[in-house]
C-alpha cells in the first residue's frame, strides 16, 4: 500500500512538472495581457488571410477561428468575445463584397450570421474546454495533496501496532479525510436496519444532501419517506420492498424535496447485510447528489435540439424560393378554378353542377396548400422530442413533395424503391424528415453542377436484424477521397458556404433512435449514405 501511494505521488509530481513546460496548461493571463493577445493574433489571422503569396482572402474563416480559439484558451470569455467582434469587424470589411465597406450589405447577411455563430461556438467551446481543463488540473492537484497525505496516515498506520494512542489519533484523522471525500463527492454514507427501519448511521454528508439537522439526531423512517418527491414516492418504495423482499442490492435514482423547495437528484445504492444464518439484517449504501450531472445533460439535450431546429431554419431559409413555387401553384390553381366557379354561376340559368365541381377542385387545393404549409411548420417548430410510430415510406414520400422545387429547378430525376409492409418505427416526425431533407440535399447540391441529368435514387427495406434500413443514392461528385468518416465530424464541410453540422446532427439524432448512419461510395461516381432504424418500441431517448 505504502509502495502504491509513493509512486502514486511520484506520477502526479511528473504530470506536474509537464503542466509547467506545456503552454495550454498554463494560467490564465491577467486581463490587459489576454485583450492585447486577442487584438494580436486577430490582426495576425488578418495579415496572413490577406497576404497574397497565401492565396487565403476567399477561405479566411478558419484563421479568424483560430484567433477567436486562442484567446478565449489563453483568455477566457471576455477576450474571446473581444477577438469574435474583432473578427466579425475584419471579416466584414475586408472579405464581405463590396469590401473595405461597412455599409450595408444585405445580400451577405447569411454568411455573416453564419460566420458569427460559427465565432461564438467555437469561443464558448474553448472556453468550457478550458474550464473543464483547469477544473481537471484543481483536482489533479487536489488529488496530489490527498495523495500525500494518505502517504502519511499509511505510515502512522504502520506505527498504530506499537502505539494505540497515535492509532486513535490516525482514526480520527482518517474519519475526518473521509468525511471530507464525501463533501467533494456529494455522497453520504448510510445504513439502516431491517426491522423497525431504523437508521444506524448517517454521514453529515448525507444530513446536508438530504437536508435534516445532524443536531436533531437520525430522522425517523416516514420523513425520509416524505421528503422523497411524489412522483417518484411509489418507484422509492418499491424499490426498497423489492430488495428486502430478495435480500439482494438496489440501485435507483429519484428526486427529493427540501423543505424549502428545491428539488435534488439522488442517486443511491443500497447492499444488504445477512447474519450468521443467512437472514437479512440490514441495509449498507451511499446517496449521491446528482443533481448537477443531470441539469448539465438536460441542458446539454436542450443546446442540442437547439443546434438541430437551427440547422433546419438554416436549410429551409435557402429553399425558401423553391417553397414559395409549392405553395403558389395550388394557390394559382384555386384562383383559376375560383375564377371558373363565378363564371358558372353568372350564366342564366346558373350550372350549378359545374360550380359545384370548380368549388370542390378550390377545396382540394386548399387543402393541399395547407398541407405544404404545415409540413413546413413542423420543421420550424421548436419543441422537446415527440416519439410515435411513423411509416418510414410514408416520410420519404412527404420529403420528395417538400423538395420537388430544388429536384426540378436542377433538372434531377427522382426514384425510389420501397419495400412494401415495412414494420412501423417509434421515432421523432420533424427529426427524421429533417435528416432525409439533410441527405437529400446534400445529394441535390452533389449533382447540380454535373453534366447531364443526376438521379437521386432512395431505398427503403427490412434487414434480418429487424431493422428498417434507407439509403439515398446520388450521382454527383462522390465522396472526398479518404475521408469518408470525417464527413461526419462538426464544421468538416467540402461545401463553400457549408457550417459543416449537418451530417453531424443527423448522425445524433438517428443514433439517438437506436439506429446508425454511415455513407459510402457509388460506382462508377457518386455517394451512398445508409441509416438504420430498429422496429422495436424500446428506443433510446
Amino acid at each position: 500500500m505504502l509502495r502504491f501511494s509513493r509512486s502514486a505521488a511520484r506520477d502526479l509530481l511528473k504530470a506536474g512538472v509537464m503542466a509547467k513546460f506545456n503552454p495550454l496548461l498554463w494560467p490564465r493571463l491577467p486581463a490587459i495581457w489576454s485583450y492585447w493577445i486577442a487584438g494580436v493574433a486577430v490582426a495576425a489571422a488578418l495579415i496572413v488571410s490577406r497576404w497574397p503569396m497565401l492565396h487565403l482572402q476567399s477561405a479566411p474563416v478558419s484563421l479568424f477561428l483560430c484567433a477567436v480559439i486562442m484567446s478565449a484558451w489563453f483568455g477566457g470569455a471576455w477576450p474571446g468575445l473581444f477577438a469574435t467582434a474583432l473578427s466579425a469587424l475584419a471579416f466584414y470589411y475586408y472579405f464581405l463584397p463590396p469590401i473595405y465597406s461597412i455599409g450595408a450589405k444585405p445580400e451577405e447577411i447569411p454568411r455573416f450570421a453564419i460566420f458569427m455563430v460559427s465565432a461564438l461556438f467555437v469561443g464558448l467551446l474553448t472556453v468550457a474546454q478550458r474550464n473543464a481543463t483547469e477544473s481537471l488540473r484543481h483536482s489533479r492537484d487536489e488529488l496530489k495533496v490527498t495523495v500525500q497525505e494518505l502517504q502519511r496516515t499509511n505510515e502512522v498506520l504502520q506505527a498504530a501496532s506499537r502505539e494505540r494512542d497515535r492509532a486513535a489519533e490516525s482514526l480520527r484523522r482518517s474519519e475526518g479525510y473521509l468525511a471530507e471525500a464525501q463533501r467533494l463527492a456529494h455522497m453520504g454514507s448510510w445504513a439502516w436496519r431491517v426491522e423497525g427501519k431504523k437508521a444506524l448511521h448517517l454521514s453529515d454528508e448525507w444530513y446536508r444532501i438530504y437536508g435534516f439537522d445532524p443536531e436533531k439526531g437520525p430522522p425517523a423512517w416516514d420523513e425520509r419517506v416524505q421528503c422523497v418527491h411524489p412522483e417518484d414516492r411509489a418507484k422509492w418504495t418499491g424499490e426498497i420492498d423489492r430488495a428486502i423482499a430478495e435480500a439482494s442490492d438496489y440501485q435507483m435514482e429519484f428526486r427529493i424535496l427540501l423543505p424549502d423547495g428545491t428539488l435534488r437528484y439522488i442517486q443511491t445504492v443500497g447492499h444488504p447485510v445477512l447474519d450468521v444464518s443467512g437472514n437479512l439484517v440490514e441495509f449498507v449504501g451511499t446517496s449521491m447528489d446528482v443533481t448537477e450531472r443531470r441539469l448539465g445533460e438536460e441542458s446539454l439535450r436542450q443546446t442540442q435540439a437547439d443546434l438541430a431546429r437551427v440547422s433546419r431554419v438554416t436549410t429551409m431559409g435557402e429553399l425558401t424560393a423553391s417553397l414559395a413555387h409549392e405553395v403558389n401553384q395550388p394557390i394559382a390553381a384555386a384562383s383559376t378554378n375560383a375564377n371558373t366557379c363565378l363564371r358558372w354561376l353568372n350564366n342564366d340559368p346558373p350550372n350549378i353542377e359545374e360550380a359545384r365541381a370548380a368549388a370542390m377542385r378550390i377545396a382540394k387545393d386548399a387543402q393541399r396548400a395547407g398541407e405544404i404549409v404545415n409540413r413546413v411548420r413542423q420543421l420550424f417548430k421548436k419543441g422537446t422530442s415527440q416519439r410515435e410510430f411513423l411509416d418510414v415510406n410514408e416520410i420519404i414520400r412527404e420529403m420528395i413533395v417538400l423538395l420537388r422545387g430544388e429536384i426540378t429547378r436542377y433538372n434531377i430525376f427522382v426514384g425510389t424503391e420501397l419495400a412494401a409492409g415495412l414494420p412501423q418505427v417509434m421515432a421523432d416526425r420533424v427529426q427524421l424528415q429533417q435528416v432525409l431533407m439533410n441527405l437529400m440535399i446534400n445529394g441535390i447540391e452533389a449533382m447540380k453542377d454535373v453534366n447531364g441529368m443526376g438521379e437521386l435514387a432512395i431505398r427503403s427495406q427490412k434487414t434480418q436484424a429487424q431493422e428498417v434500413v434507407v439509403s439515398v443514392t446520388d450521382s454527383g461528385v462522390g465522396l472526398p477521397a479518404q475521408q469518408t468518416e470525417q464527413i461526419f465530424n462538426p464544421f468538416f464541410t467540402t461545401k463553400p458556404h457549408g457550417t459543416g453540422m449537418g451530417l453531424r446532427i443527423s448522425r445524433s439524432i438517428i443514433e439517438s433512435h437506436g439506429g446508425r448512419l454511415w455513407a459510402a461510395d457509388n460506382t462508377p461516381r457518386g455517394a451512398i449514405f445508409y441509416f438504420t432504424l430498429p422496429t422495436n418500441a424500446e428506443t433510446p431517448e
